[in-house]
């Protein structure tokens, strides 16, 4: 699985919120992202997955953010998630409604809008991502920015 954790001109991270209805992690906050096919790279799937739950394309890819596996009804998954730059119109994200309700930008002083998903969920890993991310931008100046894409 890939995630994208999409900044904007003012280093904030979008987020999803699940629908209450959805079987795995339902109304936790969220990456965009999901599955890489049998015949995608990961950075095909990043930017599919971008396209399809936004409406955005993919710009740069920033920084590998954040690995780790879970474990859902069909097994154990790993996810390694990216900060991207989008194209588009960032005002206007175009939601998945039926899956992803809601979507908010999140800065570091915004964190606590992540604590009802850990509670439900019992897991940290999107807050400690969002908070890798938050870092990695705090430590590296827009103008030192460089995509990666080339080592997906």
């Amino acid at each position: 699985m890939v995630g994208a954790l999409i900044v904007d001109s003012r280093d904030r991270v979008f987020l999803q919120q699940r629908s209450l209805d959805r079987r795995l992690f339902p109304g936790c906050w969220d990456v965009v992202g999901g599955h890489v096919e049998p015949d995608e790279s990961p950075l095909e799937a990043l930017a599919r997955e971008l396209t399809e739950e936004t409406g955005w394309h993919l710009g740069r890819v920033l920084h590998r953010v954040a690995e780790g596996q879970w474990d859902a009804d069909d097994g154990t998954r790993t996810e390694i998630d990216y900060l991207v730059e989008a194209v588009g119109d960032l005002t206007a994200p175009r939601l998945e409604r039926d899956k992803h309700p809601r979507c908010a930008w999140v800065g570091p002083h915004d964190l606590a809008l992540l604590d009802d998903s850990v509670r439900r969920s019992g897991s940290t890993f999107v807050r400690d991502a969002v908070t890798a991310a938050h870092t990695w931008l705090a430590r590296t100046p827009a103008p030192h920015r460089k995509d990666i894409s080339d080592t997906l």
